[in-house]
């Protein structure tokens, strides 16, 4: 190529860093201002086409058409306009093949031209036809051949050790959001993860999941709960229907339900029970032989009559019942004979008795018990020695939590618990040898351990047991007792957590720990009653250089007027949720100019039969969405703050507008 030649280049679906470089390699870096657009379905790949020597990377992403364009897009494939209306008796079908296509172009153009071909009175039986074996469909009709070949083809192209991965996710009914970490350590109980030199098969199994968001081949999303980030990831309608013929085709997984239903297996290894006709799902199952079943997953909602059978499940290592009724006491205690199992979850379920025989499942890597009757765990489960995972919470008293047991450094392999109580001395000086923990959310009780003084001797064990976490990533930390209730002993810690992510403060505090401005990795700051004044909690945060979210909820902010100052410049916060239903303070709300330059979600509370107004949303230049929450009998608060900004956003040019999102509680 000429190297004075000014030129603009696209170059469609490039595939691996490799190509981009083998291509690259022949443009002459002339200076000339030339442009290349490359497209790729994966971010590696996009990241190295970027230019290294800007801060953000030129990258734009394609989002799915939203259904008003799906809709014309249909239309006008289907019957040749886009303003041509469907006959009623098949808008129905057609919503939900527009639902399965979820915005992806190709698939709306390719469904949309092979049933413009059907013609009355074939047209609205063949519609639900294909409809419902949209899969089958891309393999036999040559007008979705070319959708399925590009499917196959992204699959194909996965690292092998990613393919079984991927597979694996055909295991969970169609639109089903799927809990990440539910997915990773059911991955690695499978053993579809490979050890790696100084990573953990969790931390393996991340990189995997990463992998495949990078390559379009799953999608993420993920909300910010009262604990923090809650990650959750789908897969596309089409690509779930490519990945369901290759698992099915492989015997790499069972399917009963559904369209299922019917089907007969030879041998059966992973076993998905979906929802389906119960006469139906009865009689596929009374012909399979349980025997060779390693993982049992349950979406439908009442198995009983499965649930009688499980002494036929003798070599299970996933056991996965979120959810299902009918389970009861009794069949614990035959899940708890299970010996091989490494994944148990019962969350969702109906039981209240966790049988002393569960200390018996050596095996076991996660018991989730969350959203149960259950008031209890027997202190048999020190013996199990390879847990890394613990939730427990109780359905209606959410103050009930696991009470961590005497001998508990036993545990060494514990990761993550979701919530826990201490209310002992020895337990709390045990607690620092889990050497392992990422995560816990923590409940001190102090009631029965106050020396002479009146100083509670179980906060300085905790504190300096925190102090010993090196690993611990996730930290929420309440009190229970009957002193002054304070949580000012965390600020006696002889060194803090370093490579925390995560802090939420749940209870009165004096003043924010001086540890918590050396949080470097902190990412998400919440809290409840902690009553400070905003300009000491603001004047804090605002030197942490990761700080992406804050959630200050009951009771946090004692000021009635809130001033976000032009110092608290946040350098990277995107999302600030405030105030509560229950709480009156502040009042106002008011941001400065410079305050919060990236931050893009703003979510404020309104304390019913009082106003709260916000005052310099117009210094927020990159805000994109804002939400309001409040009860109904205060709607008239509501609407005066929900006009005033939108009036603020149908000021700004349209590529910078926000969005105004009312809820009502």
């Amino acid at each position: 190529m000429n190297d004075a030649i000014r030129f603009l280049i696209m170059i469609d679906d490039v595939w691996t860093v490799a190509a981009w470089d083998a291509i690259y390699s022949k443009f002459p870096n002339n200076k000339c201002g030339s442009r290349i657009i490359v497209t790729t379905r994966i971010e590696t790949v996009a990241k190295e086409c970027s230019d290294p020597s800007v801060e953000e990377y030129y990258i734009y992403r394609m989002q799915p058409l939203n259904p008003e364009y799906s809709r014309k897009l249909f239309l006008s494939r289907a019957f040749g306009t886009m303003d041509a209306p469907p006959h009623e008796q098949l808008e129905v079908t057609m919503d939900n093949i527009l639902k399965k296509c979820a915005g992806l172009p190709l698939a709306i153009v390719s469904i949309a031209s092979l049933l413009a071909s059907y013609k009355y009175p074939e047209r609205k039986d063949m519609w639900e036809t294909i409809c419902k074996s949209i899969g089958s469909q891309m393999e036999s009709n040559p007008t979705l051949e070319g959708m399925g070949q590009i499917l196959t083809l992204s699959y194909n192209h996965l690292p092998y050790h990613l393919k079984d991965c991927m597979l694996y996710l055909s295991l969970f009914p169609e639109d089903y959001e799927i809990n990440k970490n539910r997915l990773l350590y059911r991955w690695v109980a499978e053993g579809l993860v490979e050890d790696k030199l100084g990573l953990t098969l969790l931390e393996v199994a991340k990189s995997y999941f990463d992998e495949l968001v990078s390559r379009s081949m799953i999608i993420p999303a993920s909300s910010w709960g009262y604990a923090g980030r809650i990650e959750v990831c789908r897969v596309h309608d089409m690509m779930l229907e490519v990945m369901v013929s290759k698992s099915l085709e492989a015997n790499f997984v069972s399917l009963v339900g559904g369209h299922y239903d019917g089907m007969f297996y030879d041998r059966v290894r992973r076993l998905s029970i979906q929802q389906g006709i119960e006469h139906e799902r009865r009689h596929s199952m009374e012909r399979m032989d349980m025997q060779h079943v390693r993982s049992l997953s349950m979406f439908e909602l009442n198995g009983k009559n499965l649930f009688d059978r499980l002494r036929e499940f003798t070599l299970l290592r996933v056991l996965d019942l979120e959810g299902c009724q009918g389970l009861e006491n009794k069949h614990v205690v035959v899940i708890c004979q299970m010996y091989l199992l490494k994944f148990l979850s019962l969350k969702g379920t109906d039981i209240s008795v966790m049988p002393n025989k569960v200390g018996e499942l050596e095996h076991l890597q996660v018991l989730d018990v969350r959203d149960t009757n259950l008031h209890e765990l027997p202190e048999t489960v020190i013996r199990l020695e390879k847990v890394e995972r613990m939730d427990f919470s109780h359905r209606q008293n959410w103050m009930i939590w696991w009470t961590l047991p005497k001998g508990l450094s036993k545990m060494k392999a514990l990761r993550e618990v979701a919530r826990a109580e201490i209310d002992n001395v020895d337990v709390a000086r045990e607690f620092g040898e889990l050497g392992q923990l990422r995560r816990i959310f923590l409940f001190v009780n102090d009631n029965l351990h106050v020396d002479k003084k009146g100083d509670p001797k179980i906060l300085r064990e905790v504190a300096l047991s925190l102090s010993k976490l090196y690993s611990l990533r996730f930290l929420g930390i309440g009190r229970l007792g009957t002193c002054d209730g304070k949580l000012d002993f965390l600020d006696r810690l002889p060194s803090p957590p370093r490579l925390l992510r995560y802090l939420f403060i749940d209870g009165e505090i004096t003043k924010l720990p001086h540890w918590v401005s050396t949080l470097s990795h902190l990412t998400f700051f919440g809290g409840v009653w902690i009553n400070l004044r905003g300009d000491h909690i603001f004047g804090t945060l605002c030197k942490l250089p990761s700080l992406q979210n804050i959630k200050l909820w009951r009771a946090c902010i004692e000021d009635t007027t809130l001033v976000l100052r032009s110092i608290h410049r946040f350098p990277l916060l995107r999302a600030l949720s405030l105030c509560s239903t229950y709480c009156s303070s502040p009042g106002v709300i008011q941001f400065e100019r410079g305050c919060m330059d990236k931050l893009e979600e703003l979510s404020v509370t309104f304390h019913l039969g009082t106003q709260r107004r916000i005052f310099g949303i117009e210094h927020l230049k990159n805000l994109k969405e804002v939400q309001l929450t409040g009860k109904r009998d205060n709607s008239s608060s509501l609407f005066l703050a929900q006009e005033k900004l939108r009036s603020e956003s149908n000021r700004r040019p349209k590529a910078n507008q926000f969005k105004v999102i009312v809820r009502y509680e």
